[in-house]
């Protein structure tokens, strides 16, 4: 199929991030035979977001197995894979991939030192400088380690007898964990934190403003709760808000740094059991929350991703757009989902420049301006026949 006409595949709980001003999706899991079935490990695609144009690259080597609930993390042109659900379970293995030499090549992160994270799923993570700080999640732990984690940081769901190792009990549940892995030195460390933490969660939302990482969500709460975490000082705060005005609260659903002091919120699954579609920006230094008007009210999103493109535009690919939850007298499931989805939606959140507005108008009209754009530098034109492309 022509390269223009080709679209990554439908899809949600994917990784996605902007590099070069491309839109890069790589993994997550889409609908067959009325199952969800994860995507191959061993591809990655690149959406140009001047033109809209998808291509797919593979990716060879030690490639990380089918994954469910992981996270992933760009540093530096190098993509991080940690965590997640395997088809033998929970997960704690960490893969990468240097996207500055092709052909693409997955490595195995084997002999880090320190002390590896328990396996985990569902959990967050913010790229700081050179380190990866990773957040709470769902997941397995041995009695041990539940014993000497702090009383706070644990919350218990289930446990069973299986033998992990010569430890004989295994507990499920979620955590409120920091863990830190260096990716100059190959070294995991758990700093200690001070100050009144997240309650432990999945499903949640991250985001990074400076040295500020932000955590939201995931938490049955009527309101949309918000914590701070500096990453110098290791020194949570609580972000108080007037609930008055604050979004209902949520998880699965997307917080991207929009501005210098500005986070934007899209989506998710609501405590009411509905998949949302609304918009919000809080802004860190007046701490409030307004909401945003937009046109994509028939878009609602859930497990999807959102980066920051050029101009201050907020990418949101994929995710759901409607999902169902079952219950019976056991358990709350998630059902499969037949609605994942394959578009790219923009949310332009700051007033563009003059020459964004020029690109765009002649992108549109380019019929108009035959003659013209010959007389344009040839970056320009490249530029302005991509920005065509796109309104096409």
């Amino acid at each position: 199929m022509d390269a223009a006409r080709r679209s990554a595949v439908e899809r949600s709980s994917h990784t996605a991030f902007v590099r070069n001003n491309a839109l890069c999706v790589w993994g997550g899991r889409q609908a067959v035979a009325g199952e969800d079935v994860p995507l191959p490990s061993g591809e990655i695609w690149l959406c140009d977001l001047d033109s809209g144009t998808w291509e797919q690259k593979e990716i060879i080597g030690e490639a990380p197995p089918e994954l469910s609930g992981f996270c992933g993390s760009l540093v530096h042109d190098t993509l991080y894979i940690f965590g997640g659900c395997d088809p033998f379970g929970y997960t704690n293995q960490m893969f990468s991939v240097d996207l500055t030499e092709q052909p693409y090549s997955w490595t195995k992160v084997a002999e880090a030192k320190g002390t590896t994270p328990s396996p985990r799923s569902i959990h967050s993570c913010w790229v700081h400088r050179h380190r990866i700080i990773y957040f709470g999640g769902y997941g397995c732990k041995t009695m041990g380690e539940v014993q000497n984690a702090p009383p706070t940081s644990f919350v218990l769901d289930d446990m069973s007898w299986a033998m992990i190792g010569n430890a004989l009990f295994r507990c499920w549940g979620w955590n409120n964990e920091v863990n830190v892995f260096d990716t100059h030195t190959a070294a995991w460390s758990t700093p200690e934190t001070r100050g009144p933490a997240p309650t432990p969660r999945g499903c949640h939302a991250s985001a990074i403003q400076g040295n500020k990482g932000y955590i939201s969500g995931g938490v049955e709460t009527a309101f949309l709760d918000l914590f701070c975490l500096d990453l110098e000082t290791w020194t949570w705060t609580r972000v108080d808000v007037s609930q008055s005005c604050a979004p209902l609260g949520r998880s699965m659903f997307t917080i991207t740094p929009a501005a210098e002091h500005t986070l934007f919120v899209y989506g998710g699954l609501g405590v009411d059991g509905n998949t949302l579609n609304d918009a919000w920006q809080f802004n860190t230094l007046r701490r409030k929350w307004t909401r945003i008007k937009h046109p994509h009210k028939d878009k609602p999103r859930v497990c999807h991703t959102a980066c920051l493109g050029s101009d201050g535009d907020v990418v949101v690919f994929g995710g759901s757009s409607n999902m169902d939850i079952l219950q019976d007298s056991v358990a709350v499931l998630r059902a499969p989902s037949q609605h994942h989805c394959s578009d790219v939606i923009m949310f332009q959140t700051q007033p563009y420049s003059l020459l964004r507005l020029c690109e765009d108008f002649i992108g549109r009209n380019s019929e108009l301006f035959v003659q013209q754009l010959n007389r344009l530098p040839s970056k320009m034109i490249k530029k302005i026949i991509k920005r065509g492309a796109f309104f096409s």
